[in-house]
């Protein structure tokens, strides 16, 4: 099992970013995404989630309203959109894949290897 995350960079304060995470070696449709971050010297903690249907989505209150999680079956892929970017969003950002049926459930299963997101003031 694999997760490919790409798309991370550098973008000034209030700008966007798009996110993918490619998924193989496993049925994509039976696990739910998430999205995690680790910032500097700080804990990882969850960022998003969408749940295996795609119709549940849930998001950390730090990012709700300017952060879209969604996901692309043809394609294995789930993409975390990010808008209204802050220097506080700055962090390694991680997918994860889990057969898990709630947001709240732990552990996920596999893990990307993380994409850098710098935000400038």
């Amino acid at each position: 099992v694999q997760l490919q995350a790409s798309g991370g960079g550098l973008v000034q304060a209030g700008g966007s970013l798009r996110l993918s995470c490619t998924a193989s070696g496993l049925t994509f449709s039976s696990y739910a995404m998430a999205w995690f971050r680790q910032a500097p010297g700080k804990e990882r903690e969850f960022v998003a989630y969408i749940s295996r249907s795609g119709v549940t989505t849930y998001y950390a209150d730090s990012v709700k309203g300017r952060f879209t999680i969604s996901r692309d079956y043809a394609k294995n892929t789930v993409f975390l959109q990010m808008n209204s970017l802050q220097p506080e969003d700055t962090a390694v950002y991680y997918c994860a894949a889990g057969r898990l049926t709630s947001a709240s459930a732990r552990p996920y299963d596999y893990w990307g290897q993380g994409t850098l997101v710098t935000v400038s003031s």
